[in-house]
């Protein structure tokens, strides 16, 4: 499939990334790049008859975020993937298996195999296909998991040529791994790091720039050593060690969840829509439509 093209429905498949944790929104929900890329895309302007542009965005576009925090890539393929194919759209991403490489033990080449089997299921449907390199957070928990990481993303370049696949590289972005780029629990992109990933996921897409994703930000003074001993202590209790609580549990942060636009009752996912097509730009609020 082309880019630049004009995409009219959008499904994310993945995990906390592409849920949106942790761009927080005032009601203590998760917006992220995926909403943010949706909207964008929902407001783009839809040809008129005649080949000129309308100044209004389609009201047929849908949009539906499958993706669950916590998610192992056996889960991303076993819960979402199926649902996501199922309801042939134009544009996929997928993102997963970084929660596999991060744990102390990990079989990269089954987690490697597992993503093959997403990918190649959501290839299936016809849709532009997008995968990604995500970004790490500069800092000792990247070096001792780089090797594995790197092995994955060998994988998805592979992924991406088997199936015409578009490859975001945010791994590579020195300005996302930048640790004024994430959340205080360290794991997960800020509002800022968030908005970064959707221009570029949309620059791939062959969509006009709105700004320079990668740019780096602008020098800032390096914190005292005080203020860091609380940052950090302050990560360990908050974050670090329900963490690790979880680890030795066997419980997962998303235990119990399902996708946004996921019914657990009727067990199959749906679309949302813009509410008000008549509002050129982005859209800001969405309605649910017919499920898939």
């Amino acid at each position: 499939m082309e880019t630049n093209a004009r995409y009219t429905s959008f499904v994310a498949v993945g995990d906390s990334f592409t849920e949106g944790m942790s761009d927080t929104l005032p009601d203590g929900s998760y917006r992220g790049w995926a909403d943010l890329l949706a909207a964008r895309l929902a407001g783009l302007s839809r040809p008129a008859a005649d080949g000129t542009p309308d100044v209004l965005p389609s009201p047929g576009f849908r949009y539906a975020n499958l993706a669950v925090r916590g998610k192992l890539i056996d889960q991303i393929a076993d819960e979402q993937c199926g649902p996501a194919a199922s309801m042939g759209a134009d544009l996929v991403t997928l993102v997963g298996g970084l929660n596999d490489v991060l744990r102390p033990r990990c079989d990269v080449d089954r987690v490697c195999a597992r993503l093959a089997d997403c990918a190649d299921l959501l290839a299936r449907g016809g849709g532009q296909l997008v995968l990604m390199r995500s970004p790490g957070r500069r800092g000792p928990v990247l070096e001792r998991f780089r090797p594995r990481m790197e092995q994955l993303f060998a994988r998805i370049d592979e992924l991406a040529t088997r199936h015409g696949a578009l490859v975001v590289d945010l791994y590579a972005s020195e300005a996302l791994a930048d640790p004024r780029m994430w959340a205080e629990d360290r794991l997960h992109l800020n509002a800022e790091g968030h908005r970064r990933v959707a221009e570029a996921v949309w620059q791939a897409l062959g969509l006009p720039a709105a700004s320079d994703w990668n740019a780096p930000l602008p020098p800032a003074a390096p914190p005292r050593w005080a203020a860091r001993r609380t940052a950090d202590l302050r990560f360990a209790r908050e974050h670090l060690v329900p963490w690790i609580g979880r680890r030795l549990t066997g419980r997962s942060s998303g235990d119990g969840r399902a996708g946004a636009q996921f019914s657990a009752e009727q067990g199959r996912a749906f679309w949302i829509s813009p509410t008000d097509h008549t509002d050129p730009g982005p859209v800001s609020s969405w309605r649910r439509v017919a499920p898939a």
